[in-house]
């Protein structure tokens, strides 16, 4: 797998086709493809909650975490990732939610 390099600045909360949501952390580019997997089916919906947010020490450990263990999907992506978290990593989430007054 190959490593990323992906610069986190913004939330964004996403419907699976179930109808759960959840928040995830995210840049324009990754946005983007959310917005594909929704036109395609693979998802409910995509929204931006927050643009240009803090890089944070907690935004700097997520994103370290995410371009260690994710595959950034190219434009024609046949499927939809949702990028799986360690307790610890939700954890970390769950501080850059409250750092930026979300959820």
């Amino acid at each position: 797998m190959a490593k990323s390099n992906e610069v986190l600045t913004l939330i964004e909360e996403i419907t699976r086709n179930d109808g759960s949501t959840y928040f995830e952390i995210s840049n324009m580019v990754q946005n983007g493809r959310a917005e594909l997997a929704a036109i395609r089916g693979m998802i409910k919906s995509v929204r931006i909650v927050q643009l240009n947010i803090p890089h944070s020490t907690n935004v700097i450990k997520y994103e370290k975490y995410i371009n260690e263990n994710f595959e950034m999907p190219q434009e024609q992506f046949d499927h939809y990732d949702e990028w799986v978290k360690t307790p610890e990593m939700q954890e970390i989430v769950n501080k850059i939610l409250r750092e930026n007054h979300v959820g």
